[in-house]
């Protein structure tokens, strides 16, 4: 009778898992159907706002009650969001996924809302200013501006001529200061830069969470519970390379001579051999659900960390306009700093990966790659890769800083010389 009940209960789990596999599939399938839809449904809402919220006549009333228009501007930008999201995503799953061929309409529409929010969003909806200087704290103008915004942003490695770069900073800035409308310049100046430092820091953020909630989400719900599955299902080995065998072996051992230590100075009663062997026998088996379960995690990392990546790589080519204005950002920091910072940092940067010392941290960091993917250390490979990889670094290093630091801040190099010396 129990082995009745227990049947009927593996039964049922089974059948639960086979229901969850099925509906799992035709959610993966279904993929790129269930996201152009979000994308043309959000699209749909945009259209629905500009016709009941921004249409012509209403435009006067909206100027005088900023609360409707940032209420609109936030549905909007949440909208924006959902598309480019979803339409990334149809994107790429219709590349090994059947997608309905009728959906030509949707894309349309979709890419008629995004174009129009991308470049002449000022004669479609936006709200004519009050003041003559543009108003670039606008959410719209942000959408029709930002690829303006990052042109006209001067970069800090541009060529120099035959004056030096100080002198004629100094002499742009006294003919700034003589215009009638240097006021007018300078907060549209700032308010540009405002704009992309903004969009710079959104998309590091995003850069950062997204591959990390990637990962995480599908390690611990879908990719290392199907791993423990599979493996327990396939009576798979238990340690999947020889220095996870290695660690469980000598644990086994530290434990036997510890057992018979306890008996020796009389802390245990072991006197009987079978006690012995009962007790080797449990921590034996403790270490093989220890190590199988470290071998699943290890596997389900790679799958994980793959997804990650793709993640990242999704989110870094629909936001390019984002890494152009991470690229004017780090410029601008990097460039901005005094020369005795600049030098302390290559230092700072050399001497950790590069220096005396860097070989031992980039062993720990190859090692510890190894362990997370599941990998038996290959310590040929990783003493190749420091005797070369540091190397190819450091050529880097010096050939940026004769090629472009060199230029752009002369003082930062005799700053840094003179500190290594």
């Amino acid at each position: 009778m129990k082995n009745t009940w227990s049947n009927g209960k593996t039964e049922a789990i089974l059948d639960k898992l086979t229901n969850y596999s099925r509906n799992s599939y035709q959610w993966f399938v279904d993929t790129p159907t269930r996201a152009l839809d979000k994308a043309y449904l959000a699209a749909l809402n945009i259209k629905s706002l500009e016709a009941n919220y921004l249409a012509s006549q209403d435009r006067e009333q909206a100027v005088n009650r900023p609360a409707v228009i940032n209420y609109l501007e936030a549905d909007i930008d949440k909208y924006l969001a959902i598309i480019k999201v979803n339409l990334a995503e149809f994107k790429v799953s219709r590349y090994f996924l059947k997608y309905p061929q009728d959906c030509w309409s949707k894309i349309i529409l979709i890419e008629e809302v995004l174009t129009k929010y991308r470049t002449d969003l000022i004669q479609a909806t936006v709200i004519p200013p009050v003041n003559t200087i543009a108003k670039p704290n606008s959410k719209f103008d942000r959408y029709a501006s930002i690829t303006e915004d990052l042109s006209r942003v001067k970069p800090v490695t541009e060529k120099t001529g035959v004056l030096p770069r100080s002198l004629g900073r100094t002499f742009s800035k006294i003919k700034t200061e003589l215009k009638s409308d240097s006021e007018a310049d300078i907060i549209e100046n700032f308010r540009r830069e405002r704009r992309v430092t903004q969009m710079a820091v959104r998309c590091l953020v995003l850069l950062i969470v997204i591959p990390l909630i990637t990962q995480q989400v599908s390690k611990q719900f879908f990719l290392f519970p199907a791993v423990e599955q599979y493996r327990e299902a396939h009576d798979s080995a238990i340690f999947i390379n020889l220095e996870m065998k290695e660690e469980a072996f000598k644990e086994l051992q530290n434990f036997e001579a510890e057992l018979k230590f306890d008996n020796l100075i009389g802390i245990a009663n072991l006197t009987v051999p079978e006690i012995i062997e009962e007790k080797l026998k449990e921590k034996a088996t403790e270490l093989a659900s220890e190590f199988r379960h470290k071998g699943s995690n290890a596997i389900s990392n790679v799958f994980a960390d793959f997804l990650g990546l793709i993640a990242f790589i999704l989110v870094a080519i629909t936001n390019r306009q984002g890494i152009a204005a991470i690229k004017s950002f780090l410029d601008h920091i990097m460039y901005g700093l005094s020369d005795s910072a600049k030098a302390f940092l290559i230092i700072l940067f050399t001497d950790v990966f590069v220096g005396f010392h860097s070989p031992h941290g980039w062993e720990v960091i190859l090692e510890g790659i190894a362990n997370h993917l599941g990998l038996q250390p290959n310590h040929s490979a990783i003493f190749l890769f420091i005797a070369t990889f540091p190397v190819i670094l450091d050529t880097i290093l010096k050939y940026w800083i004769f090629r472009y630091l060199n230029r752009i801040s002369p003082s930062a190099v005799a700053t840094l010389k003179n500190m290594n010396e």
